[in-house]
C-alpha cells in the first residue's frame, strides 16, 4: 500500500466500503471486486486500497480471528505479525515479570502491541516506514492513550526514551526487503535494527526479540533465555529474552500451542540424546519447537524412549507413553519402502485413508501416494524413515495426544 492509497483509505467514505466489500479471498474475488468498484466510478486509488485490504483481511483471520475484520495491513507487515494468541503470551510475560510498559520498537502493523495493551500495558510502538506506522496506530487507535504511535527508527527512539525501571523493551526486526507488498527474506546480517545492536540493547535493558525459528543458534546470545514456539504444529518463532525477562537457570525452552492450551519444556543448555535402539512398540515424532530447543533427549527420557537413528528426530519406545511435546504412533509393521511392499500391506488391513510422514528420505509424500493402492474403510499413518543405511516404511496408528 502506498501512502496515496492509505490517504483516499482513511476517509469515512473509504472505510465505509472497505467494510461493504466484503469478503475477497482468492484471486478471482479481487478482480471481480476491482471491476465492481470501478464500474461504481470509484478511484483506482480507492479501489485498490479497499480491494487490497479485503483480501489482506481474509488472509490475516487465520493470525487474528474476528480482530482482523477491523483492522488495515501491508502484505509485508500480515507476513511478519505474531498471531494474537502468541503474542498475548509474550505480553502475559511483561505483565508477569513485573513491568507496566513497553516499548515496542519495531512494531510492524501492531500485532504484539495489540496484545501488550489488551494486557494492561502503556506501548510506545514506533516504526521506521511511514505508511506501517500510520497502519500500526490505526490498529492501537481503540486504546486510546494507553498506546502511542510514533514514526521513527528503533535506535533513535531508544536513545531519546527516558529511563524507566518499570518498562520492557520488545523488539521485532524487520527480516523482509523493505516495501509493502512483495518482498523476500533478507539474512540475518540484514536484519532492521541490526541484531547487533538488538542484543546489545539487550544486555542492557530487559528485552525480548523475536526472530525466525531457524536463525542461526550459533549466533544467539549465551547469557539469554532462547525460546521456541510452535502453535497448531507449526513452529512460528524464537524469541530471545534477556534480564528480568529470562527466567532464572532457563536458556532453552520450547513452548508448545495448541489451540487455547500451552505446555513448555526448560532447560539449562541443550539436551543429551538418548542413545539409539531397536524400533519398539511406539514411534514418536518431536514438536518442532522441541527439535529446535535441542530438547529431543528430555522428551525421550520421559517416554522411556530412546533415538530411532541418531541423525533422525523420531523417538521409540516400548512405553504405552506419549507427551504434549511429541506426537505418538503405535507400530503395525514395518516394510521395505517401497511402493509394492507397501500396498501389499494396505491392501492386507483394508486401508483406504493413509497419511503419510517422512524424515530422513528424499521422498515427496504427494507422489509417493499416487504409487499406492488404497482400499477400504481403515485408516493409518504411513511413517517413511532412514534407519542407519536402510529406507524403512513403518505403518502405524496414531495414539491420542495427552493434554
Amino acid at each position: 500500500m502506498e501512502m496515496s492509497e492509505l490517504r483516499a483509505l482513511l476517509t469515512p467514505a473509504g472505510l465505509e466500503l472497505l467494510d461493504a466489500v466484503g469478503t475477497v479471498g482468492s484471486s478471482v474475488d479481487v478482480a471481480r471486486a476491482v471491476s465492481r468498484l470501478r464500474a461504481a466510478g470509484h478511484s483506482p486509488d480507492l479501489v485498490s486500497a479497499v480491494v487490497g485490504q479485503a483480501h489482506l483481511r481474509s488472509k490475516a483471520a487465520a493470525k487474528f480471528g474476528p480482530f482482523a475484520g477491523r483492522m488495515l495491513f501491508t502484505r509485508a507487515g500480515l507476513e511478519q505479525a505474531t498471531r494474537l494468541g502468541v503474542a498475548a503470551r509474550h505480553a502475559q510475560r511483561i505483565r508477569s515479570a513485573g513491568f507496566t510498559a513497553v516499548a515496542d520498537l519495531g512494531c510492524g502493523i501492531g500485532g504484539d502491541a495489540l496484545a501488550f495493551t489488551g494486557a494492561g500495558l502503556d506501548v510506545l510502538a514506533v516504526d521506521a516506514d511511514e505508511v506501517t506506522a500510520a497502519i500500526a496506530a490505526y490498529n492501537l487507535a481503540p486504546f486510546g492513550d494507553g498506546a502511542v504511535v510514533r514514526h521513527d527508527t528503533a535506535e533513535d527512539a531508544f536513545e531519546t526514551m527516558p529511563a524507566a525501571d518499570d518498562r520492557a523493551i520488545w523488539m521485532d526486526p524487520a527480516r523482509r526487503t523493505s516495501g509493502h507488498g512483495e518482498t523476500r527474506r533478507v539474512s540475518a546480517d540484514d536484519y532492521s535494527p541490526s541484531l547487533d545492536w538488538a542484543f546489545d540493547v539487550a544486555r542492557r535493558v530487559s528485552t525480548g526479540i523475536k526472530l525466525g525459528p531457524a536463525h542461526d543458534r550459533d549466533a544467539l546470545p549465551a547469557d539469554a533465555e532462547s525460546q521456541w514456539v510452535s502453535a497448531d504444529g507449526s513452529v512460528v518463532e524464537l524469541v530471545v529474552w534477556s534480564g528480568a525477562l529470562a527466567r532464572e537457570g532457563v536458556r532453552r525452552a520450547a513452548l508448545v500451542i495448541r489451540d487455547d492450551r500451552s505446555h513448555e519444556l526448560t532447560a539449562p543448555a541443550d539436551a543429551v540424546d538418548e542413545p539409539v535402539r531397536e524400533l519398539g512398540a511406539f514411534l514418536h515424532e518431536p514438536d518442532g519447537a522441541v527439535i529446535r530447543a535441542r530438547l529431543i533427549g528430555d522428551v525421550a527420557r520421559s517416554l522411556d524412549a530412546g533415538m530411532l537413528d541418531e541423525h533422525i528426530a523420531y523417538l521409540t519406545s516400548d512405553s504405552a507413553l506419549t507427551s504434549p511435546f511429541v506426537q505418538s504412533f503405535r507400530v503395525r509393521e514395518t516394510m521395505p519402502a517401497n511402493p509394492k511392499a507397501i500396498s501389499t500391506a494396505l491392501k492386507a488391513h483394508g486401508i483406504g485413508r493413509l497419511e503419510i510422514k517422512k524424515r530422513g528420505v528424499d521422498v515427496d509424500p504427494a507422489a509417493f501416494r499416487k504409487k499406492l493402492t488404497l482400499r477400504g474403510d481403515q485408516e493409518a499413518t504411513l511413517i517413511l524413515a532412514r534407519i542407519g543405511d536402510r529406507r524403512v516404511a513403518i505403518l502405524a496408528d496414531r495414539v491420542s495426544a495427552a493434554s
